[in-house]
């Protein structure tokens, strides 16, 4: 789940913009007012920044150049200088977009998912690809081994095709929750564990055993090598 950091000192805008990211699958937070600092910024260890150019206390291209230069953090103005110089000066000093006050809701988010896609492109996973003991061939959704083959849903395709982006390493829930919700598959938490357990009796009946491993509180990890067939 990516998190958004809101820097903007009109506290009413700030929980509507929660409101609707936590809504649409972000997880969405504010900075205090007195706190529009860099170090701050950085201390939240967000994915994107929206970015008030106004802000009390300090300069808002200030923060916009000083991002720049320590991190590659994208960042979206958001301010009510509507003007052509604004919009320069900030696209001077590094911002990745620039959108004026007010706006519409769904335009702001078609932006920032233009940009998250942009910065943080995903691996593109091979077709069919050899992972460990069994096979994974996405565009037949069919896993297969030396002793058999098993087909399986979207949702357990999702599952396993999210796990093998990142073998070896931990996927959170909330991450396998993000990427079903991409692709418009409904999925919540208990239905997450539902598809899981399916997917690993799956894995089971064509030999595999544990290849899918459960980190309590932080995730899955998939213990396989990976290779493209």
């Amino acid at each position: 789940m990516r998190k958004i950091l809101i820097v903007e000192d009109d506290e009413k805008l700030c929980r509507e913009l929660q409101t609707f990211l936590n809504n649409n699958g972000y997880q969405a937070e504010s900075l205090p007012e007195g706190e529009y600092t860099v170090p701050a910024i950085r201390k939240a260890q967000p994915d994107l920044v929206l970015l008030d150019l106004g802000l009390p206390g300090t300069d808002g291209l200030y923060l916009c150049r000083e991002l720049r230069k320590a991190t590659e953090l994208p960042v979206i103005v958001i301010t009510s200088q509507d003007t052509q110089m604004a919009e320069l000066m900030s696209m001077s000093q590094g911002a990745d977009d620039f959108v004026t006050k007010p706006f519409h809701l769904q335009i702001l988010l078609a932006r920032m998912e233009a940009i998250l896609k942009r910065v943080y492109r995903e691996p593109v996973v091979q077709e069919k690809q050899r992972l460990g003991a069994f096979t994974l061939d996405v565009a037949k959704a069919v896993i297969a081994s030396k002793t058999g083959s098993a087909e399986l849903t979207k949702n357990e395709l999702r599952i396993l095709d999210c796990l093998a982006r990142h073998p070896g390493e931990i996927v959170s829930r909330d991450d396998l929750i993000s990427h079903l919700w991409d692709s418009e598959l409904f999925v919540d938490d208990n239905t997450l564990t539902v598809n899981m357990t399916r997917l690993r009796g799956k894995l089971a009946q064509i030999g595999v055993q544990d290849v899918i491993q459960t980190k309590r509180g932080m995730g899955y990890v998939l213990l396989c090598d990976t290779e493209s067939m």
